[in-house]
């Protein structure tokens, strides 16, 4: 017979990997298309907020995208910082798009700014 405790540890550690496995899926690339693209726009919003800092890049057609940069401190060793860019900004980002069709989501590889690289994940880089 197993005991109360022992269920009670068991159940937590359930509940504990479960809460986990979807965040785990999220921050690899296995959500993200193989194929690099290019992504061009304008600024609309900054967060440097963890888990990934983010920015919101309206494109020439209007779509706002969802750009993940690196971990904080990929980002911040990418030379990246709250203080880089502001809303209204032009950028390039080189990155994955998400795998779900029409979503307007990627991660990014590399953002550039006034003609300035950020390597969120230099070894990505094709």
């Amino acid at each position: 017979m197993i005991s109360k405790m022992v269920k009670t540890v068991l159940l937590a550690s359930a509940l504990a990997l479960g809460a986990v496995g979807p965040a785990l899926a999220h921050h690899g690339w296995s959500w993200a298309e193989t194929e690099q693209t290019t992504l061009e726009g304008t600024i609309r919003a900054i967060s440097m907020v963890p888990p990934h800092p983010t920015l919101k890049v309206e494109a020439a057609d209007g779509q706002v995208w969802q750009v993940d940069l690196g971990n904080p401190k990929q980002t911040e060793k990418s030379g990246f910082s709250g203080g880089t860019a502001k809303v209204g900004d032009t950028v390039t980002v080189l990155g994955n798009r998400a795998k779900e069709p029409g979503a307007t989501h990627m991660k990014a590889v590399r953002i550039t700014i006034a003609g300035k690289n950020y390597d969120m994940y230099p070894e990505r880089i094709e």
